[in-house]
């Protein structure tokens, strides 16, 4: 905008009306005593407005300067001479004032062509002429009109100019780089494919069949990205060749354009995202192995592949939202005729979720990652997505337990193979870039428990890698536990305790509740939990029972149904069926204990009379559940939420006395250790708690 009279609107920043909001015209006094003291008022401006912290508010402001002096001179005001002088000064105060001063002339050129005042339009000329020497002849070539560009001098014709532009244009725009497809005969695509498809095991190699590529590709017109894509077609039929296909793609990608190989995949994965569509398995390991050695980005493939992450975001709120679901219908009590109703929707519900589900290339190409020993591309695309969501998807819980053993090996074989035990031991991978194999416990922490807690409690699809995970812990705290380390070598140890404690944390405790009644398992693990001391265990008990059932959908679902499962042995539990519901008991403790026994021990607190039976029924426990079973005891006993002493002060409540009525007969007849409930009672009677002695008949 440009006011037809400009009026002294802009202050200078020392005066005290400066706002700092500058105005796009100059004060008129300024211009009228130019020499006196004009200029240098606007060189001060010009300045402080550089100076200006925000970078956008100052470009403007100077923009606004600069058109304000340069219309001064348009309208015979100020002469171009003395103006340019002054350009001259404030040029250095800004890098990308030579840019600035290009497109106030381009504003004013567009201005001064429409006016009739000749004079007007002669005054323009005369300052660009005037400032040459400060803005360079490529800059104005590409703000000025081309009539412009010829009355200054800087181009011969404008019309020529013009046609020139315009080719040029057209040829970095419009023009597309394509063979032309009736050029190409069908004999050089089939010699391609007979180069490609030859026996290599012989003396060919990738360098001889690139120039016989080459020659054809010249002799026969063949478009150079068609001929890509049929060596990528070739290479997923021969997936053993990697050491052949993968240095020719490599050198083939020399003679074209960096983003083409991405842009070809990216067109492969499009094709098969119909919803009928399935990728197949033998184009998500081009991918990865394409992948694996650099010769396309991450980035620019992920784009291509379906779903997005918004839609990866929803559907693992939607298995949220369906475990709580699940939870409020197992803890609601339903009648006969609506459990009947709720049964045949379920059973619906169950027939929509077996239908195959859609294809998930992302997914797909993650399993192949992992399959080749590509972790570093397999973590950054477990990255993106929420936590356990790629992992809850069993073939990639797989693959990543299958890398895991892999990493594992050597240091397994050495020390975790039990006495007697033959084994079956697995092959490394054939890829010098896959994570290098452990061969001690210090290896562990570079890849292994990085893997382990990308894997969460979905350890539980493999119990035989939960094993193996399960003895080389036993035998690292054989060696901690050990007097014969070295200082430096005990810090390091103390830190891989502390990476074992939260691997057991987030790893095996989780994955054991997800297990099917796995009682191998249970005494395997507790073959480990027996090292520790028990203040270190009753730690991971209390965070598997209050926290880590909260940590996953599927947890959430088994913790549910834990619990509805208790309730109905419960209910049928009496004197005379206490074996088949102690079995029933014993082989729902082997995943759950906790969530079991904070049920059983809460029906015990106000029913007395199942205590004998429960006692009785406890029998088919494993070693950890025993354990558990003494951490769960002492937490209800200090249970600060319960009064211990009835309203008349001089008895105890009743479900402390039930409580310690069942504590006393569990501990005289199961082999559970006594550690912890020994420093429970001297820690009250230290408190100054004595009744605690009343209480039990230990």
């Amino acid at each position: 905008y440009v006011p037809s009279d400009p009026g002294p609107s802009l202050h200078h920043p020392g005066s005290r009306r400066h706002t700092g909001k500058m105005a796009a015209v100059l004060p008129a006094e300024w211009i009228k005593n130019w020499e006196k003291g004009g200029k240098n008022e606007f060189v001060q401006l010009c300045r402080s407005l550089c100076e200006n912290k925000s970078h956008d508010m100052g470009f403007r402001d100077t923009q606004q300067a600069l058109y304000g002096l340069a219309y001064h001179v348009v309208r015979g005001n100020l002469k171009h001479d003395q103006a340019s002088n002054v350009l001259g000064e404030v040029i250095e105060f800004r890098e990308d004032m030579p840019s600035i001063l290009a497109d106030v002339f381009c504003i004013l050129d567009i201005e001064t062509s429409c006016l009739e005042e000749k004079s007007k339009r002669d005054h323009f000329t005369q300052l660009v002429l005037a400032c040459l020497y400060l803005v360079s002849d490529t800059v104005l070539k590409e703000r000025l009109d081309p009539e412009t560009l010829e009355s200054l001098g800087l181009i011969k014709q404008s019309q020529q100019f013009n046609q020139k532009s315009v080719k040029i244009k057209t040829k970095l725009f419009y023009k597309q780089q394509k063979f032309n497809l009736l050029r190409e005969e069908n004999e050089g695509y089939a010699k391609l494919i007979a180069e490609l498809g030859q026996d290599l095991s012989g003396n060919v190699t990738s360098d001889l069949i690139l120039e016989n590529i080459k020659s054809l590709i010249g002799c026969f017109n063949l478009d150079p990205n068609r001929v890509l894509d049929i060596i990528l077609e070739v290479y997923e039929c021969r997936p053993e060749y990697d050491d052949f296909f993968v240095p020719l793609i490599e050198s083939y990608m020399y003679m074209c354009e960096p983003q083409t190989l991405c842009h070809i995949l990216g067109f492969k994965f499009k094709f098969y995202q119909d919803p009928s569509g399935e990728t197949p398995s033998s184009l998500y390991r081009v991918a990865a192995v394409l992948l694996q050695h650099n010769l396309i980005d991450l980035e620019d493939l992920y784009v291509h592949l379906l779903p997005g992450d918004n839609a990866i975001i929803e559907e693992h709120k939607r298995e949220i939202v369906e475990a709580k679901q699940i939870v409020r219908k197992l803890t609601m009590v339903v009648l006969s005729s609506e459990k009947t109703e709720e049964k045949e929707k379920e059973k619906e519900k169950e027939e929509e979720k077996t239908e195959k589900p859609p294809d998930n290339q992302k997914l797909g190409l993650l399993e192949a990652l992992l399959k080749i020993g590509d972790w570093q591309h397999a973590q950054s695309i477990m990255d993106q997505m929420p936590p356990f969501y790629a992992t809850s998807h069993k073939p990639i819980a797989i693959a990543l337990c299958q890398l895991v053993h892999v990493t594992i090996e050597p240091l397994y074989r050495r020390v975790g193979v039990p006495k007697g035990a033959k084994g079956s031991p697995i092959a490394s991978l054939p890829n010098k870039r896959a994570p290098k194999q452990a061969d001690s416990f210090e290896d562990l922490r570079k890849e292994v428990f990085n893997m382990l807690c990308y894997l969460g409690p979905h350890l539980s699809h493999d119990p035989i890698l939960f094993a193996k995970v399960v003895r080389l812990g036993k035998a690292f705290m054989k060696e901690f536990q050990s007097d014969g380390s070295k200082q430096e070598d005990k810090e390091k140890m103390e830190i891989l305790f502390s990476c074992l404690l939260s691997i057991t944390d987030q790893v095996l405790l989780p994955s054991l509740s997800l297990m099917d009644c796995n009682a191998c398992m249970s005494e395997e693990l507790w073959g480990m939990f027996k090292t520790f001391p028990y203040q270190y265990r009753y730690r991971l008990y209390g965070q598997w029972k209050n926290e880590t059932y909260n940590s996953h959908p599927l947890l959430v679902k088994v913790k549910a149904q834990t619990i509805d499962r208790a309730k109905y042995i419960m209910k049928r539990l009496t004197k005379e069926n206490v074996k088949p519901s102690g079995r029933q008991i014993g082989k729902l403790s082997h995943s759950n204990p906790t969530i079991l026994f904070d049920y059983i021990l809460s029906q015990i607190q106000k029913y007395d009379n199942l205590i004998t039976p429960v006692v009785d029924s406890l029998k088919y426990l494993t070693s950890l559940n025993y354990d558990v079973l003494a951490y769960c005891i002492i937490e209800a006993l200090a249970n600060p939420e319960k009064e211990r002493m009835k309203h008349d002060d001089t008895t105890i409540s009743s479900w402390l006395q039930s409580l310690a009525s069942f504590c006393g007969a569990v501990f005289r007849k199961y082999p559970i250790e006594l550690a912890g409930l020994l420093q429970y009672v001297a820690n009250q009677l230290k408190a100054g708690k004595r009744q605690v002695l009343h209480n039990w008949s230990l």
